[in-house]
């Protein structure tokens, strides 16, 4: 098996990340209870426990109290810390006083959302921040002198990119002295324009994929961990009812239960090793909080599908052959 780019910064790192988003409890004004601080702490012991020490945040998951949440659990049992690797997305800003919702990349947003995460978070510096959507005003160097300043601070360690393509990230590059050593993308077996893109180059049938060329090559050339999220389908191919989807879903579906059965593993384990077996060796995202679920998505790295079944995988999910 491949070994991850991002072990050349962070040899620890776990194959999967898990994706605090569900932690906080809900999308709403509403306070932190004692309840979402206990679910926080099994969520978290679930997680090591499955081998998964990669914590993956944003400054607006939960209008801040995913975080916020994290951050108590640590403040509780602070040993914790050192056995997790923590990241963070900034630069989503949600309608405000100000204006509608918007990304903001400039380097007063970055200083002060990355204070705001340390303080939730009650961490003196996260391992990774990321920049969570390119920002069509962003300044190269402007980006760069304050993730500079960052660094030298001692505030975060590393850096990374979501939702960029390969030319943004070059672009940010050029002016950027540290190097983006991840790019999360949504990748999935209901989003595949990362793989049409490509079967489909120099073929009209493709020039709808949104996907831009170079993008997960760009990544593998400069040593740039793919993080995919949504790598679950929200559970489509996972125990979700399809008799309502379309024929070639439910195909999708039977033949990942036909191999979980075949391997002796969870369905959450094929559809993940599914994307674990592409050279690119990317880091899927998990975001379930349902214990067993967490577990069941752990054995992912147990399985390695063969390229017949990859295969198979891929074109029942696009409900057509190969061009």
């Amino acid at each position: 098996m491949n070994k991850l780019s991002i072990h050349q910064y962070l040899p620890q790192a776990s194959r999967l990340v898990y994706g605090c988003m569900g932690l906080g409890g809900g999308w709403t004004s509403s306070p932190l209870t004692k309840a979402d601080v206990v679910q926080a702490n099994q969520v978290i012991d679930a997680v090591l426990e499955a081998n998964i020490n990669v914590f993956d945040h944003a400054d607006i998951y939960q209008f801040g109290k995913a975080e916020q949440v994290f951050g108590q659990v640590l403040t509780q049992r602070p040993e914790l810390r050192e056995k997790m690797i923590i990241q963070s997305k900034c630069g989503i800003r949600f309608e405000d006083s100000n204006g509608p919702k918007r990304y903001d990349l400039s380097g007063k947003w970055i200083t002060e959302s990355t204070e705001q995460i340390l303080k939730r978070l009650n961490t003196d510096y996260i391992d990774v921040l990321i920049l969570h959507r390119p920002d069509p005003l962003m300044e190269p160097e402007e980006v760069a002198e304050v993730l500079y300043a960052l660094k030298q601070s001692g505030k975060v360690k590393y850096f990374g990119l979501s939702n960029m393509h390969a030319a943004q990230a070059e672009y940010l590059s050029l002016a950027v002295e540290q190097p983006f050593i991840v790019n999360q993308l949504e990748l999935s077996l209901t989003n595949l324009g990362w793989l049409e893109e490509g079967i489909y180059a120099g073929n009209p049938d493709g020039a709808n994929v949104n996907f831009t060329a170079g993008t997960l090559e760009y990544a593998r050339k400069n040593n740039m961990q793919i993080q995919s999220w949504g790598s679950l389908s929200q559970g489509l191919f996972t125990g979700k009812n399809t008799s309502e989807y379309p024929s070639h879903i439910q195909q999708t579906a039977l033949k990942i239960s036909e191999l979980a059965e075949k391997y002796s593993t969870s369905l959450e384990a094929i559809v993940l090793s599914w994307l674990l077996r592409h050279p690119v060796t990317m880091q899927p995202v998990i975001g379930s909080v349902n214990q067993e679920r967490i577990k069941a998505c752990s054995h992912a790295t147990t399985v390695s599908i063969t390229r017949e079944e990859w295969y198979q995988i891929y074109v029942l999910a696009r409900g057509m052959e190969l061009p």
